[in-house]
């Protein structure tokens, strides 16, 4: 009965230190990002999913070092797995749609708009400039 209590005690220890790890990887890698310490909070936002796989932060984060290391293809996937995971998510959407501007995708753009729209709290000021920014496609197809 001893050795039962005792695996008991060691799982709930593994258990909480799990539970610990989770939660300080996302802390210490924002800390990291803000610093610009790039490639440390990388392997720690990675680390983190790992632990959390449902974790949109860490997918955001990744999505924005993608963006400085211009590698456009992981960091549409890592706004593609925010929004999948958290469809509200305004500075994802923003993200997406401005990837869209970029490549000329007008339709995809509307309808990433209007679901912007809907949700934008902090960003709604981005509305005109992707308007702006959508009609001058429009021109550039025209021609």
């Amino acid at each position: 009965m001893q050795k039962t209590t005792l695996y008991l005690i060691i799982i709930l220890v593994l258990f909480n230190l799990n539970v610990y790890a989770k939660e300080n990887f996302f802390n210490e890698a924002k800390e990291l990002f803000d610093k610009g310490k790039i490639e440390e909070s990388k392997f720690l936002f990675q680390r983190n999913i790992v632990f959390n796989p449902k974790d949109s932060k860490s997918y955001l984060y990744l999505a924005k070092i993608f963006e400085k290391e211009e590698n456009e293809a992981e960091k549409e996937k890592n706004i593609n797995a925010t929004l999948l995971l958290e469809s509200d998510n305004e500075e994802a959407m923003y993200m997406l749609i401005d990837i869209k501007l970029e490549k000329s995708d007008i339709k995809k753009v509307e309808e990433l708009t209007e679901k912007f729209k809907i949700i934008c709290n902090s960003l709604c000021s981005k509305l005109d400039s992707i308007e702006e920014r959508l009609s001058n496609i429009d021109v550039k197809n025209e021609s």
